[in-house]
């Protein structure tokens, strides 16, 4: 069938007409603003018979906006109809050709296919960007693996050991991040850390007299650790070994 009319489907799956396109079909010697605005008045109504729509077009007075009308099939026929001259016919039977087509078991079966071959694509897009995330998450997820198989507090020195850096190197980063202090031999976290349930401290006796304070870090306190690290670029070793 030539395509007296262009048409074109929407992302509903509707069949939209350009009420311009229309109205030079159908030779109206009417304005546009004027005839269209005539055809509104029968009934139609907007967002549901139609869509004003607009766009920017350059004229002999410079660039302005005008103004085109997206219409259903249904107010294309009708509009068609009440030309009441032979454009108007042809127009009206063109459009009854082309919603009995779009209505066929044919297109209707190609439309479900096209939508469900939409779909599918649109899954494998997801499944891949979440393969992508898992791999970039699996790092983070290896260690915490590791140190949720240990419940028990653990030193600084068996933390750092983590990062390949010994137990001073890894006290005076945390310090310069400003999350631990020394005071008497023992560090002591900063008072915004210390009800956060990240260390746990131990008396060692020295002899019958002298003993001594240690901190020991909790599980807890070891992912903030990590948290805290990466945020600085800092990785433990299985990380690094996994990226290169």
């Amino acid at each position: 069938m030539n395509e007296l009319i262009p048409t074109q489907e929407t992302n509903e799956g509707q069949i939209i007409v350009s009420g311009r396109d229309l109205h030079d079909f159908l030779e109206v010697k009417t304005e546009y603003r004027k005839w269209i605005g005539r055809m509104i008045e029968y009934g139609f109504t907007e967002n549901a018979d139609f869509i004003r729509v607009t766009q920017k077009c350059p004229t002999p007075g410079g660039v302005q906006e005008i103004a085109d009308h997206h219409i259903r099939l249904d107010m294309a026929k009708e509009i068609s109809m009440l030309q009441r001259n032979e454009r108007g016919k042809m127009a009206r039977q063109y459009f009854i050709e082309i919603e009995r087509r779009w209505n066929s078991p044919e297109m209707v079966m190609k439309r479900a296919m096209d939508y469900l071959n939409a779909q599918v694509q649109k899954l494998t897009t997801q499944n891949l960007v979440l393969e992508q995330q898992v791999k970039e998450f699996q790092p983070k997820a290896s260690y915490y693996d590791l140190i949720l198989q240990n419940k028990s507090v653990i030193s600084v020195s068996q933390i750092a050991k983590d990062y390949g850096m010994g137990a001073p190197t890894l006290n005076r980063k945390l310090k310069d991040l400003g999350v631990q202090y020394k005071q008497g031999g023992v560090w002591l976290l900063y008072a915004k850390y210390q009800d956060k349930g990240y260390t746990s401290t131990k008396t060692h006796a020295i002899d019958s007299e002298k003993s001594k304070l240690h901190t020991y870090w909790t599980q807890k306190g070891r992912l903030f650790i990590y948290d805290l690290l990466k945020s600085q670029g800092i990785l433990p070793v299985i990380e690094r070994e996994q990226i290169s």
